[in-house]
């Protein structure tokens, strides 16, 4: 591995893969690009259902948990995040949605607007063509009898529709950042893996390079990109000085600049959802079923279909959770697996699962260091539900979830609820349910928000008091999109090489 490039890449993720291809594209300089984990080169990577394998091994997944969440009974939740080649995006679902566009124009920053950001979604989606899933279990399919006017168009959050969803897959394999843009790495370009960050490198206000966990320092000609995610940016650069000045200090580490706000304006879609039972309804665990289990592996290595083909969530849906002629408020995701909901990873008989999550939440937590040893973990209060209306929209739109299953033409292979079942029906019931069961979908965004004044991070990507320093991951969203957040991190990643090609010329 070289020790100097013109700039050093943090995190090899959706954003960081994007952002460091794109750099050597417009011949703005040498790439080296860090990852902490090891390579994405496992076949549970690259098959879709091997997901379920990987979530939850430290590995291939930071294992990271919430502070206890003061809304939900203190309890804490897993924050799933991916440890190797292709970040998040090497473990996650591979649903693929832009967000609203207003989302972006909302968003009112220079550069920003939705007529800025279409022609960079559009380039990242010539790369990894996704496309509506093949293959969908039917009762995934039957959710576009919601909506039928919308055909079997994968569904929208610009309008209420449902349907099976839209993903970067490939012929029943995964195309991560990673597998469109730096395999293989193009020249100019070099990936490093295992190499965990403590922290960035200056010399007065000028970035110089990143000191690695085990002392290694790494110098860059011409600046460094934290792409380590929302929550491995703001932990970095925290322990290199730039944060909140007292909380810094307490903890040993040298203040650079003062900068308040690092950290603050975590969150994520809080979410909660309804599992179905019934016999021939979904896929499950009987003996029925069976025998396409035995089959399934062989199935998916000589057509890459089948069960093993499936990334469990499916589908799912847009709707209003009050039912009002507005745009839709809320998101559903659709599992086709009978999933437990007792504790217990395997369970018999067949069925499915939907949830609901608040497209735009308006509660807010914060990141905050634990220590300067980078290998503590960081206190990550997502800060669910400190604004009641997240929790309104939330039970209204378990309620709204409730209907439109009942309205889907599954025919025979219609399920009833199952858990928490039809006798929680008052909002207080249903708030309890929230408060036992409630979670995220796995899209933590905001702790290095861009904006102006106060922000950490101007419009342009640059971090705020130093020079030679940029973001590009999911942390520098002010406001999370209106669905599931890898696609809008590879277009802020590919907006980031062109504002730094521009800026560090």
């Amino acid at each position: 591995m070289t020790s100097r490039a013109d700039f050093i890449v943090v995190g090899a993720g959706s954003a960081g893969c994007i952002a460091a291809a794109e750099l050597v594209r417009r011949e703005a300089g040498s790439v080296l690009l860090l990852e902490a984990g090891p390579t994405d080169k496992s076949p549970l990577v690259k098959m879709p259902f091997g997901l379920v394998w990987m979530m939850g091994k430290p590995h291939r997944d930071w294992c990271y948990k919430s502070t206890p969440q003061v809304h939900l009974g203190g309890r804490q939740l897993n924050v799933t995040r991916g440890r190797m080649v292709g970040g998040s995006g090497s473990i996650n679902s591979m649903v693929w949605f832009r967000g609203r566009k207003d989302d972006f124009d909302n968003w009112q920053l220079p550069g920003w607007s939705w007529a800025d950001v279409e022609r960079a979604f559009e380039s990242i989606e010539a790369r990894l063509t996704p496309n509506r899933m093949q293959g969908a279990h039917p009762v995934t399919e039957a959710l576009h009898s919601l909506f039928p006017e919308h055909g079997t168009t994968p569904p929208s959050p610009e309008y209420e529709s449902a349907g099976v969803f839209a993903f970067n897959m490939v012929d029943g394999r995964r195309r991560s950042a990673a597998d469109g843009f730096v395999k293989p790495a193009p020249p100019g370009l070099t990936l490093a893996t295992g190499q965990e960050v403590d922290r960035v490198l200056f010399e007065g206000d000028a970035t110089r390079g990143i000191r690695l966990v085990d002392g290694t320092e790494l110098r860059a000609n011409k600046g460094v990109i934290l792409s380590a995610g929302s929550i491995g940016s703001p932990s970095i650069l925290m322990r290199s000085g730039v944060g909140p000045r007292a909380e810094l200090q307490a903890l040993g580490i040298d203040v650079r600049h003062n900068s308040e706000e690092v950290g603050a304006n975590l969150h994520d879609h809080p979410a909660a959802g309804l599992h179905f039972a019934g016999s021939g309804s979904g896929y499950g665990l009987t003996p029925a079923q069976m025998p396409g289990w035995a089959v399934a592996p062989f199935q998916y290595l000589m057509t890459r279909r089948g069960r093993f083909a499936s990334p469990t969530v499916e589908g799912g849906g847009f709707f209003n959770a009050r039912g009002l002629d507005e745009a839709p408020d809320v998101q559903s995701h659709f599992i086709p697996f009978k999933l437990g909901w007792e504790g217990k990873r395997y369970v018999y008989g067949s069925g499915y699962f939907a949830d609901v999550g608040v497209c735009r939440p308006k509660s807010r937590g914060a990141l905050r260091l634990t220590s300067r040893d980078p290998q503590a973990a960081p206190d990550i209060d997502l800060g669910l539900f400190n604004d009641g209306s997240d929790l309104d929209t939330l039970v209204a739109g378990l309620k709204r979830l409730r209907i439109l299953m009942e309205q889907v033409d599954f025919g025979a292979r219609h399920a009833p609820e199952a858990f928490p079942g039809p006798a929680v029906q008052s909002d207080e019931a249903l708030r309890a349910h929230i408060r036992d069961r409630g979670a995220t979908a796995y899209h933590p965004v905001g702790t290095l928000r861009m904006g102006e004044g106060s922000a950490p991070v101007d419009p342009r990507l640059a971090v705020r008091g130093v020079n030679g320093l940029w973001v590009a991951d999911a942390s520098v969203m002010p406001a999370v999109t209106s669905a599931n957040t890898n696609a809008p991190s590879m277009m802020i990643g590919h907006r980031a090489a062109q504002f730094i090609a521009e800026d560090a010329a």
